[in-house]
């Protein structure tokens, strides 16, 4: 006889060989739901169908696509101060149960209460808050419309007032216009993931040069889901400038305040998206007016001064200033021609004066006044009588050659010669001496 292993107790301790049925799963759920203590919850009403004594009604969460079942007591219903109504936002106190057979949770309300306009505002206001400080409708981010758009996109109601209002006056003013029109729900629960789907699709077409978004006035409640933070954020994201055009002007939901451009109306709208084509026209013809108008009166100037100016005796003769000037530059040559003579002249006359001095100062005039210069073999000229030796060969430079000579005494050997007087004469008869003495120096250039 075999024995049947037990069911682990805790789901952690679930394997393979040992799972749990879908049974004991549902189980473990309705226990743990059952554990849980009453609450409350906020939501949308997105259906409401009356059976008996009790209401049952799906909740929906207006930010997300997520709904929950609720059964509500008719008497609760009933009690409600105003009348209980699809798309309503309510807080009611339910307990959660967990149904085992269908495997769905359901909540089970004990009361239900109809969320006021004032608690709606609040937090509109909270998210207005939280919105700005992120920088979300600050002015410097905001892109500018573009002048004539080659093509709109348009997200609105399906087959709505305002999207007749924004086509109709755009063409009225200008008629080429085109729209990419997405025909959406604009209020109830799948507004806000209609919209942003639809301006995601239009901001990703290159073609589209600007976006609106128009609806219609209505209630608070109605213009609630175009202050949705996710619809705000959409838009701040989006590449394209984005117009809103919800509701009149007294209405202001966020997305007012995170559009590029706000128009008070979708009328207000079309006519912020294209120019007048009349007043452009308009515009043109007399902006060519004023241009032809200055553009003459230009002229007209600059013939007056053309007139003036020839009547000038100037212009009468025009070569006078020419004569005039060449008369002056030939003035200024003759003058600059003089003072280069006359500076040439100076300069020639110091020259022929340095060159008399140095003339007067060479050795040339020295020599050619009598005087000789003394040298010996090396080069050095003699400078004392002492450094010349007897025989030596010694080089006598005089004005017009030069020749050699040897000394045979020194100054002390020949008294007679140093002391006798140089009267340029000769005696006819020479002494014994003088020959004697003729016969001591050898002849000029000669060893």
């Amino acid at each position: 006889m075999s024995v049947i292993d037990p069911l682990p107790e805790r789901a952690a301790e679930t394997t393979p060989e040992h799972p749990w049925p879908v049974r004991v799963l549902s189980l473990k759920i309705s226990d743990y739901v059952d554990r849980m203590s009453q609450l409350w919850v906020e939501g949308q009403v997105v259906q409401l169908t009356p059976r008996g004594a009790t209401a049952f009604l799906t909740l929906r969460d207006p930010e997300v696509d997520m709904s929950l079942p609720v059964a509500v007591p008719m008497n609760a219903v009933k009690a409600m101060p105003v009348p209980l109504t699809q798309g309503a936002r309510v807080v009611l106190q339910a307990k959660p149960t967990f149904w085992t057979r269908r495997g769905s949770l359901q909540l089970e309300a004990r009361q239900i209460r109809p969320v006021g306009i004032g608690d709606l505002l609040a937090r509109v206001e909270i998210l207005k808050r939280t919105l700005a400080a992120e920088g979300l409708f600050d002015p410097q981010r905001k892109r500018p419309i573009p002048f004539l758009p080659g093509l709109v996109g348009l997200i609105t109601g399906r087959a709505s007032a305002a999207e007749r209002d924004v086509v109709e006056n755009a063409r009225r003013r200008w008629p080429a216009v085109c729209f990419e029109v997405r025909e959406v729900a604009v209020q109830g629960p799948g507004a806000v993931a209609e919209v942003v789907t639809a301006l995601r699709e239009l901001d990703a077409d290159q073609a589209v040069e600007v976006i609106v978004i128009a609806r219609g006035g209505g209630a608070l409640e109605e213009l609630l889901p175009f202050s949705n933070e996710a619809m705000v954020r959409a838009v701040a994201q989006a590449r394209t400038p984005v117009i809103s055009a919800i509701g009149h002007e007294v209405d202001q939901p966020l997305l007012d305040l995170v559009a590029d451009w706000r128009a008070s109306t979708p009328t207000d709208a079309g006519r912020r998206l294209v120019p007048d084509a009349a007043q452009e026209r308009t515009a043109v013809t007399t902006g060519r007016a004023r241009m032809v108008r200055a553009l003459t009166r230009r002229v007209e100037a600059e013939r007056r001064s053309l007139r003036s100016l020839r009547s000038r005796p100037v212009m009468a003769d025009p070569v006078a200033l020419v004569r005039l000037r060449r008369a002056e530059v030939e003035a200024l040559r003759g003058r600059a021609t003089t003072r280069i003579e006359t500076r040439i002249q100076r300069a020639d006359d110091q020259v022929a004066h340095l060159l008399r001095q140095v003339t007067a100062l060479s050795p040339q005039s020295t020599l050619e006044r009598g005087y000789a210069v003394v040298q010996h073999r090396d080069g050095r000229v003699v400078m004392d009588q002492h450094d010349v030796g007897i025989d030596e060969l010694l080089r006598v430079r005089v004005a017009r050659g030069d020749f050699g000579v040897r000394p045979v005494a020194s100054s002390d050997e020949l008294p007679e010669l140093s002391d006798a007087p140089d009267d340029g004469r000769r005696d006819s008869a020479p002494g014994p001496s003088s020959a004697r003495n003729r016969r001591k120096l050898p002849a000029a250039g000669r060893d």
